[in-house]
């Protein structure tokens, strides 16, 4: 399955409206849906705050220019919400996956299927 397979399967369950797998650095994208555009400064900021949340707590997670609430962050999960929108990050072991959702989505909807897209790309050594 291709790269993009994954990001259009993520679309496909309703839950996100959009999403991007990048490397686990952040530093290459390998598969986006369109018009998601995650400067890299943000995706920088991302891929640090799985090691260090003091500056995602501090003045919150960007994405697309948005500035985002953090509600949790540790070194797997990074959750954000804006209003009735939000923004679900996960790292697996050579990736990093970042979702955005829009209401009428509940945040453990968006949630259970990004989790349950890294947990496979952990089982298959990615």
């Amino acid at each position: 399955m291709s790269w993009q397979a994954y990001v259009d399967n993520l679309l496909g369950s309703g839950s996100v409206d959009q999403a991007a797998l990048y490397s686990r650095a952040g530093d290459s994208v390998w598969a986006k849906s369109a018009n998601f555009e995650v400067s890299a400064p943000e995706i920088n900021e991302i891929a640090k705050g799985f090691d260090d949340s003091s500056q995602l707590q501090a003045s919150g997670l960007h994405v697309q220019g948005q500035k985002y609430f953090m509600l949790r962050a540790d070194d797997r999960s990074i959750y954000g919400k804006l209003n009735d929108t939000g923004i679900v990050a996960v790292r697996t072991k050579q990736a990093l996956l970042i979702a955005h959702y829009s209401a009428p989505t509940q945040p453990g909807e968006a949630t259970k299927v990004v989790e349950q897209l890294a947990d496979y790309l952990i089982s298959v050594g990615y």
